[in-house]
């Protein structure tokens, strides 16, 4: 990370520090007290400590980030948000715009991480006996990183000099690197694993000092590994920027030395009504269709209470991209101030973006919302704004474009086509009959009508819905 170099001395005891935690292990091994299993469970403790300090971290990180590509992040309009809250008093504020990258992390333990763990507990019905060499051992590890969190990270500000992207490139790595040791222990014997368990505390060792000499030196904890494996992992989280490349500067915005002169706040119900759509076409086309694996398979399975269970991952899915949704454009207000127009967010109490009203270019969103609403929203663009930005939507347009007194001569969209209405609809029942009709048809099967929604539904639904929003867009 950057900002992060200190003292050769400094670095020597410190990684000295780190192989004595972490050979105590070797202490229970010793003794006879632990065993394969045993090792594996601290470490996998450890390690789901390690990605949730590193989701943590990123939450407080100043320095902005560039982002992924392709804009995958969960939540990723939430990148956009400028401004923080402060949870508790002398600590740093929390950034909503680097949740995404927060839940990128645990995402990512969450589809990389806990599957074979799963798998491991439930068909190696693995038996662990607490002992105290095995709490020593796990409370070193835990401890030694909440102690640096709070020491070092908090208690030195070196929140102030990180992005959160570069924050959680490190620990993910590590988090990767310890999974795939723990995968191919499994190989050795599940009981005691001999001379393995002795093998698996020393490369555990060795990982933990690169770890240590990767966050604070700027290198990387993948340098001197396989080409193979630093390419697949570094693939996986694009992490193959340099930390420069990591950090952009702080992108808070700075108002403009001027008066409040009006202001038009937005409307919420053409907010949340808009979420919906938006969030649906989000959903499948990202993380939503992996969260409907699940209840697809309890479906399957036809009990109801695991049906129920299952539904409480798309409906969270969904209830969190709704709350997003709204963060970024519910709590806004639109002010004029001088010959600036500024989105000021009223709950983090800071500008999202200023335009110039008299460069800038308006233009009518057709939003479907706001033809259901009678509300209205014009989309910006400005020289130096590198993203989208809307005004609105706002319940009357064209009262708010007179308050704000903005250089917009047409506000009108286009008028109601009941041809293309039904058109649209006519089109989309025709991609729906043959998996409605499955369901009424005595000659095919329940599971067969299910498994072929579930296969095919994700394929069907981009053209349905493309024809739906065609429709509802001339209504």
């Amino acid at each position: 990370m950057r900002n992060r170099l200190i003292s050769v001395s400094t670095i020597v005891f410190g990684a000295f520090g780190v192989i004595i935690v972490n050979l105590i292990p070797l202490i229970g091994i010793a003794a006879g007290e632990l065993n394969l299993r045993a090792i594996l469970l601290i470490y996998w403790i450890e390690a789901v400590t390690t990605v949730l300090i590193a989701a943590t971290k990123s939450l407080f990180a100043e320095q902005g980030s560039p982002g992924l590509q392709a804009k995958m992040e969960p939540l990723h309009e939430l990148r956009a948000k400028r401004g923080g809250f402060q949870l508790f008093h002398g600590w740093p504020p929390i950034y909503p715009r680097n949740i995404p990258f927060a839940l990128t992390i645990l995402g990512f333990w969450i589809s990389v991480g806990a599957p074979p763990s799963v798998l491991y507990l439930w068909f190696g019905h693995p038996e662990f006996i607490f002992s105290v060499d095995m709490l020593l051992s796990i409370g070193a590890l835990v401890g030694m990183q909440v102690f640096e969190f709070m020491t070092e990270y908090i208690g030195e500000n070196e929140y102030t000099d990180v992005s959160a992207q570069a924050i959680v490139q490190t620990p993910a790595q590590f988090s990767a690197v310890v999974l795939s040791v723990g995968v191919l222990s499994t190989a050795g014997d599940s009981v005691t694993g001999g001379g393995l368990v002795f093998v698996i505390v020393i490369m555990k060792t060795i990982i933990s000092v690169r770890r240590f000499y990767a966050e604070h030196a700027e290198t990387s904890i993948l340098a001197g590994l396989p080409d193979f494996i630093h390419q697949l992992i570094s693939r996986v989280f694009e992490m193959s920027r340099s930390d420069e490349d990591e950090i952009e500067p702080q992108p808070e915005v700075t108002l403009p030395d001027a008066e409040v002169n009006a202001r038009v706040s937005t409307d919420r119900r053409a907010v949340l009504l808009g979420s919906i759509w938006t969030i649906i076409f989000g959903l499948f086309n990202r993380f939503g269709v992996g969260s409907l694996v699940v209840p697809a398979v309890a479906v399957i399975i036809g009990d109801p209470l695991l049906i129920g269970v299952a539904m409480i991952i798309p409906l969270a899915v969904f209830g969190a991209q709704v709350l997003s949704f709204y963060l970024r454009y519910g709590t806004i207000e639109y002010q004029r101030r001088g010959d600036s127009i500024v989105a000021y967010d009223t709950v983090l109490d800071a500008p999202q973006w200023i335009a110039p009203v008299h460069t800038a270019e308006f233009e009518v969103k057709n939003a479907v919302s706001d033809r259901l609403l009678d509300t209205g929203t014009l989309d910006i663009t400005a020289e130096k704004i590198d993203r989208d930005i809307q005004f609105g939507p706002v319940s009357n347009i064209e009262t708010a474009v007179e308050t704000l007194d903005l250089p917009v001569n047409q506000t009108d969209r286009p008028d109601r086509d009941l041809a293309v209405m039904g058109a649209a609809t006519a089109l989309a029942l025709s991609f729906l009959v043959v998996p409605i009709g499955m369901y009424f048809s005595e000659k095919v099967a329940p599971l067969t009508a299910i498994g072929f929604t579930i296969a095919v539904g994700p394929f069907l639904f981009i053209p349905v819905g493309l024809l739906i929003h065609a429709g509802l867009s001339r209504i």
